[in-house]
């Protein structure tokens, strides 16, 4: 048995960098590597600021508006899931999606209206001033228990 011997030498046209060109591919590709994660990391922090539970009543609320017109701006309700929704797991976007559906579909029911109005009017207002309000009350459900 014999061994072979491969070596690698570069072609005589290939690009050679200088040191201080070294450096400086280094240090961007650092400088970039750095950034991507401060900019996903901020993200991510961004959207954890809304807990799963309330961006999941969140959704609930939206679908509330949607079928019960004239008590909320459904806009606003829309605009605070969009916001929340963020980094989070494709889990909790689809229950989130679940709960709008199961919402719209309660509030047909005319006898649950009254109920549901109340809904909209209480514990939902908690979602109508955007994320960085929502973290400074806390959680929904803190603002029904009060």
């Amino acid at each position: 048995m014999q061994l072979v011997h491969l070596s690698y030498r570069p072609a005589a046209n290939s690009i050679q960098f200088s040191p201080e060109g070294e450096y400086l591919m280094k240090f961007a590709a650092i400088t970039l590597a750095a950034a991507t994660v401060l900019f996903v990391g901020g993200a991510a922090q961004a959207s954890e600021k809304v807990s799963d539970v309330d961006y999941l009543k969140a959704n609930r609320c939206k679908g509330l508006a949607a079928s019960i017109d004239g008590v909320v701006d459904e806009a606003a309700l829309a605009s605070f899931v969009k916001g929340a929704r963020g980094a989070r797991a494709n889990y909790i976007i689809e229950r989130g999606d679940a709960e709008f559906q199961r919402a719209r579909k309660e509030a047909r029911s005319d006898d649950r209206k009254a109920r549901l109005t109340a809904e909209l009017t209480g514990p939902c207002q908690a979602f109508l001033g955007g994320a960085s309000s929502m973290a400074k009350q806390g959680s929904a459900s803190d603002v029904v228990n009060q």
